[in-house]
């Protein structure tokens, strides 16, 4: 006689468990936090009886991500000892438990019900606590977020001299309250997404509303939606998915980790993205012009700051096109040179075995890696290896004959005008550039450069970030907004906030009425 061995039932897998809503068993509530949780050591669960007659519940937290504290005071002691708040006479519906749970029993500030696996997972991996209690298929969620975080400390890439000195740091929380600590406004709003399949990853979304347009809140709001992504890890995560071109090197969104900046950008119609555990903000729609301007502009009288962002223009154009003018120069257009100093150059060139351009290129590329180098040392010897490589490497070069002299203040002189500019992602983008102006100016000389200028100038102008052109208010031309572009517009006549199509409130001072709730 033969017998036919029945197959074991199969557990469903993790993945067919999350997108299932919370049975009302405990016993199979534990089965399948058994299976999503496999091989999780971090992971506590703790079931417990409570109240009179009995009632089985279970807690479910991540060690390390929680307050044990309040989770002990307001949860566990309030269930455990306080049963004679639920001793109730006669039959007990299941509605009668949970509300009296939630409504007598624990007192966490932040508590909310949650009914599939997919939320629950998504809370208890943000440190909250579960609370889920036999009988229901709804669950506890409680609000004991507490993990080690680094504090609010000054900006490390945004350096200021007056000013807030605080900056963002990786948690989110403490970003938004920077934020709402400085904007009071009931108008004032911060929506939360949740973005990555795997990571669940909290997204917030900021912006003053009757500032900024609503159709651009909701076009905003429309491409975060949009990213279906395993993982968001960082802000630049999202740059990339909701940028109106991708396929060029001018950043359209810009990244800031100063608050006192963001809202700033807030107060003049624009819209701020955090993502949690990413200390660096994304301000869209964001110009070119953006990135010549800080804030430091702001926190100093208008007359001196005006000046600063004057030679900050002129450091700009430096940095872009000095090394290619001095090549074009010298090898195609030397009757531009006054006689004296024509000689001096040549002086110092005799015995260079290579052209200007090939001077340039490999100061330019040393320089580059020396930056990188610097970057990428540890804070302590970065500095140092930097500089004394460059003066090192400079000083070996002119001795050698590789290099002249004149070429090495240039590229020098070109080092520091780079370092001018505010913002990282600008200085990145001119350094890529200046090696195009140096090919173009070996080859043709001037009319090199002004060709490869004409090609960026027309490639900027045909982008916009938002629905804004890049390049305004210089391009289309606005007069009315071109005057703090240049030099730094005095409070005292700055009365309107730059226009954004959709803008309901322009006005910043005169109206005598709070816009802004």
């Amino acid at each position: 006689m033969r017998y036919i061995k029945n197959k074991p039932e199969s557990k469903p897998s993790p993945q067919e468990v999350i997108h299932t809503d919370i049975p009302a068993s405990l016993d199979e509530i534990r089965s399948q936090l058994d299976t999503l949780y496999q091989f999780c050591s971090d992971i506590v669960i703790r079931e417990f009886v409570f109240g009179n007659p009995e009632t089985r519940g279970l807690m479910v937290y991540f060690d390390g991500l929680v307050n044990k504290d309040e989770i002990e005071n307001n949860i566990l002691r309030p269930l455990l000892l306080d049963i004679d708040m639920l001793d109730v006479k006669g039959d007990l519906t299941h509605r009668d438990i949970i509300n009296d749970v939630k409504t007598r029993i624990i007192s966490p500030a932040e508590l909310k019900g949650v009914k599939t696996w997919d939320e629950l997972i998504r809370r208890i991996g943000s440190g909250d606590c579960a609370l889920l209690i036999d009988g229901y298929g709804e669950g506890l969620v409680a609000g004991t977020r507490s993990w080690q975080s680094r504090g609010i400390e000054s900006p490390d890439n945004e350096v200021v001299i007056f000013g807030p000195k605080e900056g963002f740091n990786e948690t989110l929380r403490f970003n938004t309250a920077q934020l709402r600590r400085r904007i009071k406004s009931s108008n004032f709003k911060i929506e939360s997404f949740v973005l990555g399949r795997i990571t669940k990853t909290d997204v917030i979304i900021c912006y003053i509303k009757n500032i900024a347009p609503d159709s651009m809140v909701e076009e905003v709001k429309k491409r975060v939606n949009g990213i279906d992504i395993d993982g968001i890890l960082d802000t630049n995560y999202i740059k990339e998915f909701i940028i109106d071109d991708n396929k060029t090197l001018f950043s359209q969104v810009m990244h800031t980790e100063r608050p006192d900046r963001v809202c700033g950008q807030l107060l003049e119609g624009k819209i701020c993205i955090l993502v949690d555990g990413s200390p660096m903000a994304l301000v869209l729609p964001s110009t070119f012009t953006d990135y010549i301007t800080t804030p430091d502009d702001y926190y100093t009288y208008y007359i001196p700051a005006s000046l600063l962002r004057l030679l900050r223009f002129t450091a700009f154009w430096m940095s872009l096109l000095l090394p290619s003018l001095y090549v074009a120069v010298i090898t195609y257009h030397h009757e531009m040179i006054p006689t004296a100093l024509l000689l001096t150059i040549a002086a110092s060139r005799e015995g260079v075995p290579f052209p200007s351009f090939v001077e340039a290129l490999l100061l330019e590329a040393m320089f580059e890696m020396l930056r990188e180098a610097g970057l990428r040392l540890p804070r302590a010897v970065g500095p140092a290896v930097s500089i004394v490589g460059a003066l090192i490497i400079g000083d070996a070069a002119v001795r050698a004959g590789l290099v002249s002299t004149p070429m090495v203040v240039v590229v020098a002189a070109t080092g520091i005008a780079s370092f001018v500019t505010p913002s990282y992602n600008a200085s990145l983008v001119v350094r890529i550039l200046r090696f195009g102006f140096l090919f173009a100016s070996a080859v043709l000389g001037f009319l090199g450069i002004m060709i490869v200028l004409v090609i960026v100038l027309l490639k900027m102008v045909s982008l916009s970030s938002f629905g804004v052109p890049y390049l305004a208010p210089l391009a289309p031309l606005n007069l009315a907004q071109i005057s703090d572009i240049m030099v730094r517009r005095p409070w005292f006549v700055n009365r309107s906030r730059p226009y954004l199509e959709g803008m309901r409130n322009q006005q910043r001072q005169g109206n005598g009425k709070d816009e802004g709730g």
